[in-house]
């Protein structure tokens, strides 16, 4: 049965206590695995927010499987400290990320106005470019207009890139072994994941891909005090000025970022820079992401 929340009540549970959120998060977790039988795994990026999910799942169950896809795109620092940890199964996307761009386009903005943006360009239907520009009868599903200049840029702009890399391996990995993921996303990040939360809660049974989001209701400032109190090891790059520890390359949010993570990248990883503003062509497309528009 689904369960139907409100916003309120998620900010509520933001606001408890740390001891409180672990000992809920960690009966999430209970439940999901004794509910699938302990067919289950957990979705191990190497950033912070998962190494918690983790450590939780194992002071439960030690021998948990963690799953962690190798798209090519992660620091190196992340890589090494996957590394250190056992029970990992490693999966690669079939396609690479250079073949992903030329095939879809680049993650540039959102998810959300990449998609719209790309949809727009590929429409078949005038509908659908209505929608994108105007919006539906709601006003929703429409491109910002501080974004549409960049239907007129060079390139191709899409929101496949994260499924291609990322999401298809975990697909293909649950239907080879018929587990369940648990994931270390929370609410806070993005308003479609409240809209998730309010929907489904933490344990989503009834959705069509079935998954436990345990620490929905945590916030940064959680993980970051859990990692303290539990001494819990945490990979170096986070100590490089990294806040995120996504893909290397992706433009999601640059232009929201208090510390350029570009330019950073430039300091800390001048090989990687250099491949990903020279082979992948990131730096004719940033010319136009910043200077283009309206930013």
């Amino acid at each position: 049965m689904l369960k139907n929340r409100s916003t309120e009540t998620l900010k509520q549970r933001q606001a408890y206590p740390l001891d409180l959120k672990v000992a809920m998060t960690k009966k999430r977790i209970t439940e999901w695995y004794e509910h699938f039988n302990g067919e289950v795994y957990v979705s191990f990026s190497g950033g912070k927010d998962s190494t918690v999910l983790l450590h939780m799942a194992r002071e439960l169950y030690p021998n948990i499987e963690a799953v962690f896809v190798d798209t090519g795109l992660e620091y190196p620092e992340i890589r090494d400290f996957v590394k250190t940890f056992n029970n990992v199964t490693w999966l690669k996307p079939k396609m690479p990320f250079n073949q992903v761009l030329e095939k879809y386009g680049y993650p540039i903005v959102s998810k959300e106005q990449s998609q719209y943006i790309g949809q727009y360009r590929n429409a078949n239907s005038e509908k659908t470019k209505a929608t994108r520009m105007q919006g539906n009868r709601w006003g929703r599903g429409k491109i910002a207009e501080k974004w549409k200049y960049l239907l007129d840029a060079p390139f191709k702009i899409s929101d496949r890139c994260c499924e291609v890399m990322k999401k298809q391996p975990f697909y293909a990995y649950e239907r080879r072994t018929g587990k369940r993921p648990i994931i270390g996303t929370m609410a806070s990040e993005s308003s479609k994941r409240v809209q998730n939360y309010n929907q489904f809660g933490c344990n989503a049974f009834d959705a069509k891909r079935p998954t436990s989001k345990p620490m929905s209701f945590w916030t940064d400032a959680d993980v970051w005090a859990y990692i303290k109190e539990f001494k819990v090891p945490y990979s170096t790059i986070y100590n490089m000025g990294y806040e995120r520890t996504g893909c290397m390359f992706c433009l999601y949010g640059h232009h929201l970022s208090d510390t350029n993570r570009l330019e950073l990248m430039r300091q800390t990883h001048p090989k990687q820079y250099k491949y990903c503003m020279e082979k992948l062509g990131l730096e004719a497309v940033l010319d136009w992401y910043i200077y283009g528009g309206l930013i």
